[in-house]
């Protein structure tokens, strides 16, 4: 029997893939790139980090089609504050913690490969990263994928809608209960992303004339504007999976 096609590597076993990863198209909105903390330490996590990230390639076409970052986090006090509270317990000045879980941090699949299984693909080898380096479990801030046609619903109600078939509504948030996940609480401020309504109107083509809460395609919830400033604060979902 022939191997799969699509296999995922470290970006230590396969750094050749790794140089790779801007082939992915991927599906965020743009404004997602400039949190303060993501843009003083995401950059890290390649270097320092090589054995924990993945890459996600099509060995019958030779395509990067996904990756994924994670990063040792403590949780054993409770649930770190999120994306930006991570990167900087790991990379800031403070010491590090003592980690007792690995955590997720983004998972991206093509544009054009979605529908395919990928993402799956890439929660169960974050899944094995975890196993591999002796941590009970890996966690995710998760960001679902659906939350942004919904932006006025808090994430405390909208990460409990359900189908018929008792799994989450919302897609992303059902790739990992199907696989076992628990959903523990909402992260209510995972990233923080403040900038000059000039720039919020270059990311998105909006035009901001007064302070007020806007809608932004592609944010989970509204963006407020004061002082010629736009200050979004992204909610996520903690959940859990067993290594």
């Amino acid at each position: 029997m022939s191997r799969p096609a699509v296999h995922t590597f470290t970006y230590a076993e396969r750094p050749d893939l790794a140089a790779r990863t801007g082939e992915v198209e991927d599906t965020m909105a743009s404004f997602m790139g400039h949190g303060e903390v993501a843009l003083r330490y995401w950059h890290l996590l390649r270097p320092e980090l090589p054995e924990l990230q993945l890459v996600l390639w099509d060995e019958e076409r030779d395509a990067v089609v996904g990756h994924a970052r994670t990063v040792p986090a403590r949780m054993a006090e409770g649930l770190p504050g999120g994306v930006d509270d991570m990167l900087e317990a790991w990379f800031g000045e403070g010491g590090r913690p003592e980690p007792d879980v690995l955590s997720a941090m983004v998972a991206v699949v093509d544009r054009g490969r979605q529908g395919e299984g990928l993402s799956t693909h890439l929660v169960e080898a974050m899944r094995g990263l975890a196993r591999e380096h002796g941590y009970p479990a890996l966690v995710a801030p998760v960001r679902p994928t659906w939350k942004e046609r919904y932006p006025l619903i808090p994430m405390e109600r909208y990460a409990r809608w359900t189908r018929e078939d008792g799994l989450p509504f919302d897609p992303w948030l059902r790739v990992h209960a199907k696989l076992g996940a628990e959903l523990l609480e909402v992260c209510p401020a995972s990233m923080r992303i403040e900038a000059s309504v000039a720039e919020w109107k270059e990311w998105t083509g909006l035009v901001f004339p007064d302070d007020g809460d806007y809608l932004v395609p592609g944010a989970l919830v509204p963006v407020r504007v004061e002082a010629g400033h736009g200050i979004y604060v992204e909610p996520n979902v903690w959940m859990r999976h067993a290594a």
